[in-house]
C-alpha cells in the first residue's frame, strides 16, 4: 500500500532515474522519503534554521525528487558513540518525527482503502488579502481555479463520489460571495459572514483548546503572545481574528462530500487593511492566527477530509514560519497540514515555489499546463505609428510632400506613446542622427513589442488546447531556439539575422504547424510546398530541412494530447504513484515539460550555472557596464541586484553567471557539474572588479543554498585580494564597510559581528542579504498594498528592516542591518534581470524585491 525509502536514490532500473520511475509506476503506491541528518545531533538540527546543510539538501532532498518520492520529513539524527574503544557516529530516531511519518503514511493508506462514494475532499482556494481579499478569491497564476474546481467536482460525481457540483465556475464564485464564505476584510465584517450563511463551523474555545494544548509549548506561547489566548483576543488595536460570540468562525461552502474553502488570512485580522492590523508587516516571523489553525484542524478532525487539495499557484501554507527543510514540530507548515494527504494543483512553469510546497507542506504536486502564449501585437497609437512609418518608407522617394507630413506625425506619435524614451530620441537628435535612423530605431522597438508574448487567457485544469490555441502554444514553444523560423526563412530566402519583422515568417510557421498536426498521408515536403506556394525561394531545391521540424511538431502535439491532469488528480485520490517530470518555462524551448499532470521536480543544483548560461551571463555583465559607461561616463562601482530562484529554475543561472563575471571569477566545470571557481586575473578581465549587493529571494535561499555559498565564497576571496582599490571595488567597499558597520576587524581583514542567525556573521565581504530565516518576501509589497506608507523613506525603512540578514558560507541569516545599509550607500545602479515576458510587477509581488 505504501513504500518508505530511506536511501537517497533507488537505482531500481538502469543506471538512471527513468529506470527507477518505470519500476515505481508498476508498483503504483506513494513512495515516502524520510530524511536523516547524518552529521548533526538532535540539538544541532533543532537549532539549525536551515534544517539541513546545502550538500545534504542536494543529495538527500533534491535528487530523490527526480524519482517522484514525497514528504521529506526528518526522522533521525547523529549521536556520538563508542564501540570497542573506537569513537563512532551513530544514528538515533527523533520520536515525534517518526510518529509524524507513521501517521501520514497511515492516512494515505486509509485514503486508498476508502470507497470513492465515502471519500471526503477539501479544496482550498487562495487569495491575496493585501491586494484586496474580496477581489482575489481563487487567485492562481494563469489558472482559472473556479472553473477548474467546478469541472473537477463534476467529474468526481461522474466517477462515483458523493458530491453535488456547481454548474460552472461562475456559479461557484457567486455562491461563495453571496454566502460571504471568506475571511473578514475591508468590505466584509464577521457579522455579515455569519448572517449570509458562509459559516462552515463555529469552533468553541474548549474544542480548540483541546487541540491547541497538544502543540509544542513554544508554539502555544508565540501564538498567544501575538494573537491573544484562544479563541483570540484584541491586542494592540487589532481585533481578534474571525471570532464571533466567543467562537472561532470557519468559512466555506459544502458540495456533499466536498468542501471548498478560501485559505484563511495569515498575518492580519479584522475588517480593515492598514499598517496597524497588518501585523506581518512589522513582524515577518509572525505565526498564523488561531482561526488559521482552527480551519485546517476542522477540515481534518471534524469534516473528516481524507485528502486536501490546494488549487493554483500559490497559497501561503508552505510559506509559514519554520525551517527551510526537515521541519520540526514547531514549524507552522508542519502543524497546519497535520496528517492529511496533500495534493497541490500547481503551474508547471513555477518550479521554485512548487519545490517549497513539496518540502515544507508535504505536497504531492499535480502540475498543470501553462497558459497559451500569443503575440501581443500593437494597437492604438502604436498601430498608428507603425502605419505612419510604413507610409513614410513608401513615399520618402516618390512623394516628398507626403513623406515630410509623415515625419511630423511620426515625431508626435513617438512622444505621445513614450517610445521616444525607449529609443533615446533626445540623444539621437543631439548626436545628429538622420530621421531615417530614428525611424529605424522606432521600427525595431515596435517589432520587439509586436513579438513579445502575452498570456492568451487562463488555463482550465484538465483542458487540452485545440485548433488555433494549440497552434499558438506550439508556435511559442518552437519560437525560443528559432528552429521553426530558420526552417521557414530558408524556404523563402529570408535572413532572420538581419530582420526584425517576423510577421510573414511566423505566419507561415503557424500554418506549417496547423498542417503537420492534421492527419495527412502525403510526404512532408508536399505539405510544405502547399503551404509556401509561390513564396518558395527555390521550388526545385530539396526540402530536407522540413522533415526534422515536422517530426518535432508532431512529437510536441502528441505530448500535449497525452496530458491527463484530472486523471492524475484522481489517481492521487486513489493514493497511487504520481509520475515525476521536469518543470520550467515551456516557452524557453522545453517541450519535455509535457505531458502535464505530473509531480514535477526542479533540477540538479550542482549544475548551476550551465556553460550556456555562463556565456549569456558574461554578455549581460559586459552589457550593463557598457550601458552605464555610455550614460554616465564612468564604470559603476556597485551594482545592486535582486536574485530570484527563477534565474536558476528558468535560465540555468544566467544571473549567477552575470554576477560572477562582474566580480571577476568564473565557474570550473567537471563535465556538466560545477566543481569550484577560479579568479580571473585583472589583466585578462581588462577592467576593475565590480562590487555587487545581492538581495536573494527566500526561495533561492532555501532551495539553492549551495549556489548562495558558492557565490559568497568567491566574493569573500576577491574582497581580500592584493589588488589596488581602484581595480577591486569589492575590496575598496569592504574596507569602508568595516567602519560603517561598526564591527571589529579580525586578522583576516574581515568583520566580526554578533547576529541572531546560524553561524557567524561574515566579513566586510558580505554581499548577499535576504529576509529572516523562515520568512519570505521583502515587506515592501505589504506596505504598498496596505497603504502603510507616506513617503519613500517609509518604504526604504521597511525594506531594510525585512532584508537586513546576511547569508553565505558559514552564515545563515545573521542580523546585519547596518552592514546592509552601508553596502546600499555605495550602489550606483540597480539591475533586475527578467527571464520572461510572462510575469512582471503587475502580476507578481516578487518583483517588489
Amino acid at each position: 500500500d505504501a513504500l518508505i525509502n530511506l536511501q537517497s536514490v533507488f537505482n531500481l532500473g538502469d543506471d538512471d532515474d527513468a529506470g527507477s520511475v518505470e519500476v515505481l509506476k508498476r508498483l503504483d503506491v506513494p513512495v515516502f522519503h524520510p530524511l536523516m541528518a547524518y552529521h548533526a545531533t538532535e540539538e544541532e538540527w533543532s537549532a539549525d534554521l536551515h534544517g539541513l546543510g546545502s550538500t545534504e539538501i542536494g543529495w538527500s532532498v533534491a535528487m530523490p525528487e527526480f524519482e517522484g518520492v514525497i514528504e521529506p520529513i526528518i526522522i533521525g539524527v547523529a549521536t556520538p558513540g563508542e564501540a570497542h574503544g573506537t569513537e563512532l557516529e551513530m544514528h538515533v530516531a527523533i520520536e515525534d518525527r517518526v510518529k509524524k511519518v507513521a501517521n501520514r503514511v497511515r492516512s494515505w493508506i486509509a485514503l486508498k482503502e476508502k470507497p470513492q462514494q465515502k471519500r471526503k475532499v477539501a479544496f482550498i482556494l487562495h487569495n491575496s488579502p493585501c491586494a484586496g481579499l474580496e477581489a482575489t478569491i481563487g487567485a492562481g497564476a494563469h489558472l482559472d481555479t473556479l472553473e477548474s474546481v467546478s469541472r473537477i467536482l463534476g467529474q468526481m460525481k461522474e466517477s462515483g463520489y458523493s458530491v453535488n457540483p456547481p454548474e460552472s465556475g461562475k456559479e461557484l464564485i457567486e455562491t461563495i460571495m453571496s454566502k460571504k464564505a471568506i475571511a473578514e476584510f475591508r468590505w466584509t465584517t464577521i457579522d455579515e459572514i455569519v448572517k449570509s450563511g458562509g459559516v462552515l463551523a463555529m469552533v468553541t474555545k474548549a474544542e480548540y483548546e483541546e487541540w491547541f494544548g497538544t502543540l509544542a509549548p513554544d508554539v502555544r506561547a508565540r501564538m498567544c503572545e501575538v494573537w491573544g489566548n484562544p479563541p483570540g483576543e484584541a491586542k494592540d488595536g487589532v481585533p481578534a481574528a474571525m471570532v464571533y460570540d466567543g467562537k472561532i468562525v470557519v468559512t466555506g461552502v459544502t458540495f456533499g462530500n466536498a468542501v471548498v474553502c478560501i485559505q484563511p488570512k495569515r498575518g492580519c485580522a479584522g475588517s480593515r487593511c492598514d499598517g496597524t492590523v497588518c501585523k506581518i508587516l512589522h513582524d515577518p516571523e509572525i505565526p498564523p492566527p488561531h482561526q488559521y489553525m482552527a480551519t485546517y484542524r476542522y477540515l481534518e478532525n471534524e469534516f473528516g477530509a481524507d485528502v486536501i487539495v490546494h488549487v493554483g499557484t500559490h497559497g501561503n501554507l508552505e510559506f509559514l514560519p519554520g525551517k527551510s527543510v526537515a521541519l520540526s514540530e514547531s514549524c507552522y507548515p508542519d502543524i497546519a497540514i497535520g496528517n492529511i494527504p496533500h495534493l497541490y494543483i500547481y503551474n508547471s512553469d513555477n518550479p521554485p515555489e512548487g519545490t517549497i510546497a513539496k518540502r515544507r507542506s508535504y505536497a504531492t504536486l499535480i502540475d498543470h499546463a501553462q497558459t497559451v502564449m500569443t503575440e501581443s501585437g500593437v494597437y492604438g497609437e502604436l498601430k498608428e505609428l507603425e502605419d505612419q512609418i510604413a507610409e513614410y518608407k513608401k513615399t520618402k522617394e516618390t512623394d516628398k510632400g507626403r513623406a515630410h507630413a509623415a515625419e511630423h506625425v511620426i515625431t508626435d506619435l513617438l512622444i505621445s506613446t513614450k517610445l521616444s524614451v525607449d529609443i533615446h530620441l533626445e540623444r539621437l537628435v543631439e548626436e545628429g542622427a538622420t530621421f531615417e535612423q530614428i525611424v529605424d530605431a522606432a521600427h525595431e522597438m515596435i517589432s520587439r513589442i509586436y513579438n513579445s508574448q502575452i498570456p492568451g487567457g487562463m488555463h482550465t485544469f484538465g483542458s487540452i488546447p485545440k485548433g488555433d490555441r494549440k497552434v499558438e502554444l506550439m508556435g511559442s514553444i518552437l519560437k525560443y531556439d528559432s528552429e521553426l523560423r530558420k526552417a521557414v526563412s530558408g524556404m523563402i530566402g529570408a535572413d532572420i539575422e538581419v530582420t526584425n519583422d517576423f510577421s510573414e515568417i511566423d505566419s507561415l510557421g503557424k500554418e506549417l504547424i496547423r498542417r503537420f498536426i492534421e492527419p495527412d498521408p502525403r510526404p512532408d515536403h508536399e505539405i510544405a510546398k502547399e503551404v509556401f506556394k509561390d513564396r518558395l525561394n527555390n521550388p526545385d531545391r530539396p526540402m530536407s530541412a522540413i522533415s526534422p521540424i515536422a517530426e518535432k511538431i508532431r512529437t510536441i502535439s502528441s505530448a500535449i494530447d497525452a496530458s491527463d491532469e484530472i486523471g492524475a488528480l484522481f489517481h492521487g485520490f486513489d493514493a497511487g504513484y504520481i509520475e515525476p517530470g521536469p518543470s520550467g518555462l515551456i516557452t524557453r524551448g522545453k517541450p519535455e515539460i509535457l505531458p502535464t499532470g505530473r509531480n514535477f521536480y526542479s533540477l540538479d543544483p550542482f549544475k548551476i550555472p550551465t556553460k550556456a548560461a555562463w556565456r549569456i551571463g558574461a554578455q549581460l555583465a559586459d552589457g550593463v557596464i557598457a550601458r552605464y559607461v555610455e550614460e554616465h561616463g564612468k564604470i559603476p562601482e556597485n551594482i545592486a541586484m535582486y536574485w530570484m530562484a527563477s534565474d536558476i529554475m528558468w535560465a540555468d543561472g544566467e544571473q549567477l553567471a552575470q554576477i560572477m563575471h562582474l566580480v571577476g571569477c568564473e565557474p570550473i566545470w567537471d563535465g556538466s557539474r560545477v566543481n569550484g571557481y577560479k579568479i580571473i586575473p585583472l589583466e585578462e578581465l581588462g577592467r576593475p572588479r565590480i562590487d555587487v549587493t545581492i538581495r536573494v529571494s527566500g526561495i533561492t535561499r532555501d532551495c539553492f543554498y549551495n549556489c548562495v555559498e558558492f557565490l559568497d565564497e568567491a566574493i569573500r576571496e576577491i574582497s581580500v585580494l592584493d589588488e589596488p582599490d581602484d581595480m577591486n571595488y569589492i575590496k575598496k567597499h569592504a574596507s569602508g564597510g568595516v567602519e560603517a558597520g561598526g564591527g571589529d576587524v579580525d586578522e583576516a581583514g574581515g568583520v566580526t559581528e554578533t547576529g541572531t542567525g546560524t553561524g557567524t556573521a561574515g566579513s566586510g565581504g558580505a554581499r548577499i542579504f535576504s529576509s529572516k530565516p523562515g520568512t519570505y518576501g521583502n515587506g515592501v509589497n505589504l506596505a504598498v498594498y496596505a497603504s502603510a506608507w507616506k513617503e519613500d523613506k517609509d518604504l526604504s525603512d521597511v525594506y531594510l528592516y525585512w532584508n537586513g540578514y546576511e547569508y553565505g558560507k558559514g552564515v545563515f541569516g545573521a542580523e546585519s542591518h547596518d552592514k546592509f545599509a552601508s553596502q546600499l550607500r555605495t550602489v550606483d545602479l540597480t539591475f533586475n534581470k527578467t527571464v520572461t515576458d510572462e510575469y512582471d510587477l503587475c502580476g507578481c509581488c516578487c518583483y517588489f524585491g
